[in-house]
Order: C-alpha cells, then sequence, then structure tokens
C-alpha cells in the first residue's frame, strides 16, 4: 500500500510538471521568429507629417496673410482649400512638394476647410483635414483716393487718401500705403484730420513723371474693430512746371514755366484796409477750374454774382477770376473780398494755362493762411509736415 500511494504521488507530480510545460509553450507563442510576419504585429505610423496655418480651429485668422501647407519627410501630392460655398482657393505647390501656399485673398467672416495628402519618405500615405475661420469686422472702412487714373496734374498737387469714418490706428493705415515715381522723390504723408491722409513731396514733383499709388488697405485692422473693405489705386501723371505768385502790394500776378516768367497780368487782390479781406497769405494750389462760378457773401451785401474764368485756390473762398466789374482797379489798387480779379481777357488766357494742383504762391498780405481749408498742404514746413505722420 504504501509502495503503490508513492508511485501514485509521483505519477501525480510527473503530469502536474507536464501541464505546467505546456502552459509555458502557449503563452511564449506570440514572440515570432526573426523575420516572420503574423497577424499580431502593429503597423508603424507614417512618417510624413502635414501641418498648415492657419492651424486647424483657428480663429480670427487674417485674410491677407497666405495660407501654407507643409510636409516633413514626404512630399505633398494633393492640398485643396475652399470656401464656405465649396469654391477652392487658387496656391501652388512648390518644385520640392514640401510646400503649398494660396495666392489669393480670403473672405472676412468665413469659414474654410482644407484637405491635403503627402506620401512619406516610407513610401506610406499621410492625410490631414481641418477648418478654420476669418475675423469678421465690426465695420468695413470704404476708402477713397485722389488724383484719380490717368489725371494730369499740376506740381503741388498732394495725394489724398479719405476714409468713410474716422480711422483709430493711423500707423496701421499709414503703413498699407505705398507711393512710387519713375524719379527718385522725397515725401511723406501726414494726417490732417481723423479721415484723410495726404502726401506732399518735400518740393515741388518733379515736372513729366508718373506716380503710382497702392493702398493696400483690405484686411488691415484700423482699430476699433474697424477694418479696410478694400484695397484702392491710382496711376496719374505730372505736367509741365507752372507756379503762379502774386505779392499783393504790386497789383500784378507772374507766371512761370519752367522757372521762367510766361505771363504777367494786372490783378486786384483782396482790399488792403480790412484784414479780413485781405488775400491770405501761402501757397495754394489750383482745386477746380470752373468757366462760371456763382459768389455769395451775405456779410459784404452780394449774393448770386456770376463771374467767368474762375479758378478756386482754397475752400475759404479765395479764387482767380474775371471781374470786368472790378477793371478800374485792377494794376491799381485791392479792393475785392479776397480773390484775385483779372481782366476778362486775361483771366481767360490763365483759365486754359492752368491745371488742377498748380501751386499759387500769395505774399505781401496782412493776412496769415487759412486754418479751416482742406487742402492745406503747402502751408507747413517739411519739419512740420513730417510731424503729422503716424509713423515715428
Amino acid at each position: 500500500m504504501i509502495e503503490r500511494r508513492t508511485v501514485f504521488k509521483a505519477a501525480l507530480a510527473a503530469g502536474a510538471a507536464m501541464v505546467a510545460a505546456a502552459c509555458s509553450s502557449e503563452a511564449g507563442g506570440n514572440a515570432k521568429p526573426e523575420g516572420s510576419g503574423g497577424e499580431g504585429e502593429a503597423s508603424a505610423p507614417p512618417v510624413a507629417k502635414i501641418t498648415a496655418e492657419p492651424a486647424a480651429d483657428a480663429k480670427d485668422a487674417s485674410v491677407v496673410t497666405p495660407v501654407v501647407v507643409k510636409v516633413a519627410d514626404g512630399k505633398l501630392t494633393e492640398v485643396k482649400v475652399s470656401g464656405d460655398g465649396g469654391k477652392d482657393v487658387k496656391g501652388e505647390l512648390s518644385p520640392d512638394g514640401l510646400t503649398w501656399t494660396s495666392s489669393e485673398v480670403l473672405g472676412y467672416g468665413k469659414t474654410y476647410t482644407y484637405a491635403a495628402k503627402a506620401t512619406g519618405s516610407d513610401n506610406k500615405p499621410a492625410e490631414f483635414k481641418g477648418t478654420f475661420t476669418t475675423v469678421k469686422p465690426a465695420k468695413e472702412v470704404r476708402a477713397t483716393l485722389n488724383p484719380a487714373d490717368d489725371a494730369e496734374v499740376g506740381v503741388a498737387m498732394p495725394i489724398s487718401v479719405k476714409f468713410a469714418s474716422p480711422v483709430k490706428d493711423k500707423a496701421a493705415a499709414e503703413k498699407a500705403l505705398k507711393v512710387t515715381t519713375d524719379k527718385n522723390v522725397e515725401g511723406s504723408w501726414g494726417w490732417l484730420s481723423e479721415t484723410q491722409v495726404d502726401w506732399r513731396p518735400k518740393e515741388y514733383w518733379p515736372a513729366n513723371i508718373t506716380v503710382n499709388v497702392e493702398a493696400k488697405l483690405y484686411g488691415v485692422a484700423l482699430g476699433g474693430g474697424a477694418y479696410g473693405k478694400a484695397d484702392v489705386t491710382t496711376k496719374f501723371k505730372i505736367g509741365r512746371n507752372q507756379v503762379v505768385k502774386v505779392n499783393t502790394p504790386d497789383h500784378t500776378m507772374k507766371v512761370y514755366r519752367g522757372g521762367s516768367e510766361s505771363a504777367s497780368y494786372p490783378c486786384s487782390n483782396g482790399l488792403d484796409g480790412d484784414v479780413q479781406r485781405n488775400t491770405p497769405n501761402g501757397t495754394f494750389i489750383v482745386m477746380t477750374k470752373e468757366p462760371t462760378a456763382r459768389f455769395d457773401n451775405a456779410r459784404y451785401g452780394y449774393t448770386n454774382v456770376n463771374k467767368k474764368w474762375a479758378c478756386r485756390i482754397s475752400n475759404n473762398g479765395e479764387y482767380i477770376h474775371e471781374n470786368q466789374d472790378n477793371a478800374s482797379n485792377i494794376g491799381k489798387a485791392n479792393t475785392s473780398h479776397g480773390c484775385v480779379n483779372l481782366l476778362e481777357a486775361d483771366a481767360k488766357k490763365y483759365f486754359d494755362s492752368a491745371l488742377i494742383g498748380d501751386p499759387v504762391e500769395i505774399t505781401g498780405s496782412k493776412l496769415g493762411s487759412p486754418t479751416k481749408s482742406d487742402v492745406k498742404n503747402w502751408f507747413y514746413d517739411w519739419k512740420s509736415w513730417k510731424a503729422l505722420s503716424a509713423i515715428k
């Protein structure tokens, strides 16, 4: 009995060892011989990494900063960026296949979707998808440019940018403005009001040059949530150099072409005995040319008076015009209400010779330059004018 139990226990021990060995062999079955490929092997991710700017889910993205899609460790095979309506944004893939860059501006307050594909250096495909939204302005501000396209103007003509609403960030607006010419011309922008910034040269423009102006205001933050509504441009020509000079005590208006006197006309200027009726000192420009202009000044007792060949030189009321009714004083005495009076034939000759933007230099008066004129660019010396720029 004792021997039989011993044999049975030995058999049980041997059986347990066999079961243990069998379990150990099954658990180690996941380890595959080198070079084998079973169903349990994990697939490595593609090495190509695609990124984009603006990043996925970005808010208030700039409408003028290009969308850029890049790949590392691979090459882009397809890039598509589309707007709310499904229209594709134009763009170009770099020759090396590493970068796609958009080539058109985006719309305000829009959602854009991008989808990109690439093949990695491991020959595995990679994909990238996402959306972003562009900035939505609280207000879109329109701007206009003067002179207009193809205009021919005088050598004192300023460039004027006028905004439909006050601009808070004047420096940002000014940085979006560019003036180029076919000759080197020193000049500066100056803010004349919250809604107007002008550019003038240090000296009069060189004659017979072409001027290009770009106001790239679309997408520019103007402050207070306002953005530029659109870009505007103009291209115009500076004409011949013609300058009018009037020294009021002389009762003579002289016209200079290219620095040489080309005409001299007798004139009557503002009444010497009343400073408020003096023709004011300063460098003005021809603002308008009106074959017939109506004059009203209830303070001095006249209304609805029509005069011919009128060139406005300020919006304070001063003109160069015909006044045949004052012929007895023309060339002899200053009796006008501030205008430069000419005989009719002389007024017509001057009118025909003038360009908008021609300078009119007036000296000898007791009255200073008018402060309310919105064309007062040449009332400032150069240092004072440059100080009106928002860019320091």
